[in-house]
Formats: structure tokens, C-alpha cells, sequence
């Protein structure tokens, strides 16, 4: 009996502990960055960009002339997705075929695999890079770590790889802010033994973190000294300049 009783207790307590870790994930999760209305109007087609929906979750960006070179890009963590439309707007008004997927909760690390299956959508496209900002870039490096032999390159904003990849035949490209007050210096040149020697690196002056994506001032981020466009618009360029170079 004494048992018995014992291993019930014990059962409640489990119970209990994953009762509360479960409220308090929730609890995390639901505060989240929300896109702003400049974001969300960045998910209409115009004439040089078809927004389309490759499934119900998943936004294409894709240019209304030929392109062999696409990109698939992880959100940032606690950031909703479509805060980055203009940012990918843009791109694939440059020729580059965008592919934005949605997180579980918004965090990358719940899916690191969410780029399976995407590039067999897309035949036309040779030339294949994975992308993320912060958190979605160190999770776009891990999948990398496991599938780089699939992909051209890595582009990571505002992110570092914690993953061994200099070794890989990938060509790697590093954008962040001058002022970003979010991610950690330390650790993001600690980790720049991962990448090859090659990986290119630009900084954006009077960037921040926030800006790669529309969605208002991330908690604990630097003074930005240009506008949420400007860093974009900078950002579009390194990019396009890396990929078609």
C-alpha cells in the first residue's frame, strides 16, 4: 500500500511540473512581435513580385521574370512570420525567388526541418541558399549542418553558427547592424570558427536588430540612426550583390 501510494504521488507531481512548464510555454509564446501594416502590405503582388501561398502556412515571393536562384528564410524567434515580407518583397523584386516559412510558436527551433521539401516545388531554380535572422539563422545553420550538400550558401542576419561548417563547400554571407543591441558580440565572433574562411561579412552602420524585419523595436535593441527601409534596402543589396556575383 505504502507503495502504492508513494508512486501515486509521484504521478501527481509529474503531472503537475509538466502542467506548469506547459502554461508557462504558452505563456511565452504567446507574446510575440506583431508585423506591421507595412509588412502585411508587403504580402500583395504587384508587377515585378507574385505573392503566392505554396501551402496554407507558407508565402512565395516570386518574380514575375525568370530566375534560377531562390532563397528559404527562418523568422526570427518570438517574431511573426510576415514581418519579413518586405524584406523578401524586395528581394524577389531583384530576381531572387523567396520562400517564407512559418515556425510552430514562432520559433525556429521547433522546426529546424521546415525546409524539407521546398526546392522540389521549384525545379526551375538551380542555385539554392537558406537564410534566417537571428534565432531562424542559427537554425538555418543547423539544418545546413546535416543538408549543406543540397544548398549553395548560407545567409545569416544577425546570427551566428554554432554548427561546424567550415569545412562545407557553402558559400556563407554575415549582415548585421553596427547598433544591434541584441545579439551577443562575444558569441557571434567566438562562432566565426565555424564558418569557411571565405564567408563575407557586412555591417550595416546605424543598423539594428529589429530591422531585418518589420515588426517595431525589439526589447533590449540598439538606437537605430536609419530607418527600418534604409537597413532593408541595405540588406537587399549585400544580398543580391552575394548571390549573383
Amino acid at each position: 500500500m505504502k507503495k502504492k501510494k508513494i508512486l501515486k504521488r509521484v504521478l501527481i507531481g509529474i503531472v503537475a511540473v509538466v502542467a506548469v512548464l506547459a502554461i508557462a510555454f504558452f505563456a511565452y509564446t504567446k507574446d510575440y512581435y506583431r508585423a506591421s501594416d507595412l509588412a502585411n502590405s508587403s504580402l500583395v503582388s504587384d508587377e515585378e513580385v507574385n505573392v503566392e501561398k505554396l501551402d496554407d502556412e507558407t508565402y512565395v515571393f516570386k518574380p514575375t521574370n525568370e530566375t534560377n536562384t531562390g532563397i528559404i528564410f527562418y523568422p526570427g524567434g518570438k517574431v511573426e512570420y510576415s514581418a519579413y515580407a518586405p524584406l523578401l518583397h524586395e528581394l524577389a523584386s531583384r530576381g531572387v525567388l523567396c520562400v517564407l516559412v512559418k515556425m510552430p510558436a514562432n520559433l525556429a527551433i521547433l522546426d529546424t526541418n521546415a525546409a524539407n521539401g521546398i526546392k522540389e516545388d521549384f525545379p526551375e531554380v538551380e542555385n539554392w541558399y537558406l537564410s534566417g535572422h537571428s534565432l531562424g539563422g542559427a537554425c538555418a545553420s543547423m539544418y545546413l549542418a546535416k543538408n549543406g550538400n543540397d544548398y549553395k550558401g548560407l545567409i545569416l542576419l544577425a546570427a551566428y553558427s554554432n554548427k561546424d561548417l567550415k569545412n562545407s563547400n557553402l558559400d556563407v554571407l554575415c549582415i548585421y547592424g553596427s547598433n544591434d543591441g541584441v545579439m551577443k558580440m562575444d558569441s557571434y565572433n567566438d562562432n566565426k570558427k565555424n564558418l569557411p574562411e571565405d564567408a563575407k561579412e557586412v555591417v550595416i552602420e546605424g543598423g539594428i536588430h529589429s530591422y531585418f524585419g518589420s515588426y517595431g523595436l525589439q526589447k533590449g535593441d540598439g538606437e537605430p540612426t536609419i530607418t527600418n527601409e534604409d537597413q532593408i534596402n541595405s540588406t537587399v543589396d549585400a544580398i543580391t550583390e552575394f548571390v549573383f556575383d
